[in-house]
């Protein structure tokens, strides 16, 4: 039998009204990464906190090096060398990095602290792991590639045994992802074991040496990750074969809808121009920073363009637009950050649905509840919301359910034109693939959809078009039958470009 760093057997965790880990096992080696993977509700962001001492199991036991751990606290984990980086990086940004690292364990001289031994300590580490900042640098100036990096520091100074990685590349570029792949190899290398917990398979296949999947809280199996490939993960993880993970279709293109022409706004982007028509989808990518989403803010009158026309069935949209005057226009967006951006989390489905169309909801000078559940339940149906009915907090739901409720409101809008801002961004494979199956049947019925996505499996495989933008300007409008991931990435890195070519 194999020798484990941890072993994790027969985990129980139930909330009220909830099982939310059913006799879960799991194992890990030293210098090893083990990807934990599983569709939003799985378990394995209890199983996670179980690990870390935030919750206490109501089942099971933790052995680690041999030895049965009870992890009371985070404390206590911490003490036994456990640590979690996460996707929104928990630093305090007016703080330096050295006093992000060392908080909460500082070098003390007596009463006071030793500050320069800290700003040297954490040097030293942001050296091992090729970080090009400094320990003196505010965290709130970094970038979130940056910002991982000081959090994967403040492990290694509490001489981390297992670091969890949760969702770590979700914002950041494929330059940047793959940078951190490198950290994590190298930190493999030196002993240190990993736990990866992605939705992206180009994580779990770029890195993990083994993969274990979860399934409605239940444990279902582990492999080395040579023994499985993407369609078998995806099986295991939704139960049931899952078809065309990118479902074909035969594109219907109809009038152009939507045109924008050189559109700018100094210091952000450049003369932009694009179009689409009915019954289209359009995919945008590019590097982070290239100003996607800052264009879309523009069109929709979020932030305010220096010049450029907009465009709508062939007539200009006013100067001075607004969301709401969008909207009006037909026009829905569903934003890459849907809890501060596309959702009240403490509010209904039902009330969140309601809210574009609220006036269509109104008998009299009341709004009527019945008109408001009838729409939303209908949204709920199409779309396969899973709650137990849409007078559910929209905040209690996973990233993939959230992101349905989105795109309801821009459904119950009736939105001709629809941007979707990194549509599956945080979203479990099965949910990703109904929401591809849902932009088919979408364009299906005549709307055109603008897609903003960083991940190339789906810009290349749901795009009819794709236009690649480097530093505000559109570089390269290609087709994307045939389009090679090469071509896109030169794109997106065709700096010296000063137009559409």
């Amino acid at each position: 039998m194999a020798n484990y760093l941890l072993e994790m057997n027969h985990i129980t965790k139930i909330f009220p009204g909830t099982k939310a880990l059913d006799d879960v096992s799991f194992n890990l080696k030293t210098g090893e990464i083990h990807a934990i993977v599983g569709e939003n509700g799985a378990g394995k962001s209890t199983f996670i906190k179980v690990l870390t001492g935030v919750h206490q199991p109501d089942g099971g036991e933790i052995i680690l090096n041999g030895e049965k751990i009870v992890m009371h606290n985070p404390l206590v984990a911490q003490k036994h060398g456990v640590a979690a980086i996460y996707q929104h990086p928990a630093s305090y940004p007016d703080l330096s990095v050295a006093e992000n690292i060392y908080i909460g364990h500082e070098f003390k001289i007596g009463p006071f602290i030793n500050w320069t031994k800290a700003n040297r300590e954490a040097q030293k580490i942001l050296d091992s792991i090729g970080a090009s900042f400094s320990a003196t640098a505010s965290v709130g100036s970094l970038s979130v590639a940056q910002q991982q990096l000081v959090e994967i520091a403040k492990a290694l100074s509490q001489n981390a045994r297992i670091l969890i990685m949760d969702e770590p590349t979700a914002a950041l570029s494929k330059r940047e992802s793959e940078e951190l792949y490198d950290i994590a190899r190298q930190l493999r290398d030196k002993g240190v074991a990993i736990i990866l917990i992605s939705h992206r398979f180009e994580d779990i296949f770029g890195l993990a040496d083994r993969t274990t999947v979860f399934r409605d809280a239940h444990y279902i199996g582990t492999w080395n990750i040579d023994e499985v490939d993407e369609s078998i993960l995806v099986k295991h993880m939704v139960g049931h074969e899952i078809g065309d993970f990118f479902p074909k279709r035969e594109p219907k293109i109809g009038e152009e809808i939507l045109r924008v022409e050189n559109l700018s706004r100094e210091g952000y982007f450049k003369n932009v121009s694009f179009n689409l028509h009915a019954g289209e989808i359009v995919g945008i990518t590019g590097l982070v920073g290239a100003g996607r989403t800052e264009v879309i803010e523009a069109i929709f009158g979020i932030t305010k363009a220096d010049s450029g026309k907009v465009f709508i069935n062939g007539k200009e949209a006013k100067k001075k637009r607004s969301p709401h005057s969008m909207m009006d226009l037909t026009l829905g967006w569903l934003p890459e950050d849907r809890k501060k951006q596309g959702l009240h989390l403490n509010w209904s489905i039902n009330h969140n649905i309601s809210l574009p169309i609220i006036d269509k909801c109104v008998n009299k000078l009341f709004i009527s509840d019945a008109k408001e559940h009838k729409i939303s339940n209908s949204m709920k149906e199409l779309l396969a919301i899973k709650a137990p009915d849409v007078e559910t907090h929209s905040g209690a739901l996973s990233g993939g359910n959230q992101q349905k409720v989105v795109i309801g409101k821009q459904l119950a809008a009736e939105s001709k034109i629809i941007v979707l801002d990194e549509p599956t961004k945080g979203v479990d494979v099965g949910s990703k693939a109904q929401i591809y199956r849902l932009m088919n049947d979408l364009v299906a019925q005549g709307i055109g959809i603008v897609m903003i996505s960083s991940e190339m499996p789906e810009i290349m495989n749901m795009s009819d078009r794709i236009y690649v933008m480097c530093e505000g300007r559109i570089t390269k409008e290609f087709p994307a039958k045939g389009l090679t991931q090469e071509e896109i990435l030169k794109a997106a890195m065709d700096t010296n470009s000063d137009k559409e070519q």
